[in-house]
């Protein structure tokens, strides 16, 4: 925990409001050590608070390249009136104590992250995505303490990581923690909740929901040694399976199901099938083989 909160108060030394008094000190002084950028905003300018955002989060993703400062020209104008700023929002980036490049206008994410790139000289960006694989791999792998202690660091930096959320919800129905998957699921966004990753940690917490409901793992495979054809019991228990990790067991007896009666409950058992391939990741390997044989079993 206090690293991800150093983490997070280095984050927010690389984005600073300035005056005209504080201009030397932080953008010419500190430009001797990284490159700085001055954000010449105002509060009636439109395209300035679309900018503003996009900018922090590439200085931020940055992790230290560059500083990013801000000035209010309205509060502020000497500075800007110096350097003859006549239309915003308008950057200018400072090395070694002079302008060095700029733009003007509220460019998209893409274009800020190459300006930066270039002032940098590096890439913009590569750690979070590294990451987020090293998590999501964890994951997989069945170690789902390590996964969750990756997308926390993520979330300490930017707490709308939907992707770190989605993971960080998975690890939580991973344990049997389903009271915080809930509530971590929550906090994504309205906008962002049809994202695949959410998506699949929201199949993972509904199947995880449902094997709670259902009877003695052993009672179950007594019932469907007892009469292959209870469908309702072998459904039960390829969601139990499922529960104990036991992927390609519970795609089994789902296949079998479909491969005996592909109507029964409403077609059942393939939506089963389909929302567990969603909730184990469509690249898992019980994902992928179990697709194989789906369509081998519908189109045959």
């Amino acid at each position: 925990m206090l690293e991800n909160g150093g983490t997070t108060a280095a984050a927010a030394d690389v984005v600073k409001d300035i005056t005209t008094q504080s201009f030397m000190k932080d953008v010419i002084e500190e430009s001797r050590r990284q490159p700085v950028l001055v954000d010449f905003w105002a509060p009636w300018c439109g395209p300035c608070k679309q900018l503003t955002p996009v900018l922090e989060k590439a200085v931020k993703a940055a992790k230290g390249k560059v500083k990013l400062t801000k000035m209010n020209i309205d509060e502020h104008p000497a500075i800007p009136g110096q350097m003859g700023i006549q239309s915003i929002p308008a950057v200018i980036a400072f090395v070694n104590g002079q302008p060095a490049d700029g733009f003007m206008g509220a460019l998209p994410e893409s274009q800020v992250v190459q300006f930066l790139e270039r002032l940098t000289k590096g890439k913009i960006g590569n750690e979070e995505a590294d990451l987020l694989k090293a998590a999501d791999a964890a994951l997989v792998e069945g170690n789902p303490a390590a996964a969750a202690d990756i997308y926390a660091q993520l979330l300490a930096e930017d707490s709308n990581n939907v992707h770190a959320l989605a993971g960080l919800a998975r690890c939580y129905v991973e344990t049997g923690a389903l009271e915080q998957a809930k509530q971590t699921l929550a906090m994504v966004p309205e906008a962002k909740r049809s994202e695949a990753s959410v998506a699949a940690a929201r199949a993972a917490l509904e199947v995880a929901e449902q094997a709670q409901s259902l009877g003695p793992f052993a009672e179950l495979e007594a019932k469907v040694l007892a009469d292959p054809s209870d469908h309702q019991a072998r459904f039960d228990l390829a969601v139990a399976l499922n529960a104990k990790g036991e992927r390609a067991e519970a795609a089994n007896h789902l296949l079998e199901i479909i491969k005996r009666d592909r109507k029964w409950n409403d077609d059942g058992a393939r939506k089963q099938l389909v929302q567990f391939f969603e909730a184990w990741g469509f690249a898992d390997p019980a994902a992928v083989e179990g697709r194989k044989r789906l369509s081998s079993i519908l189109f045959a």
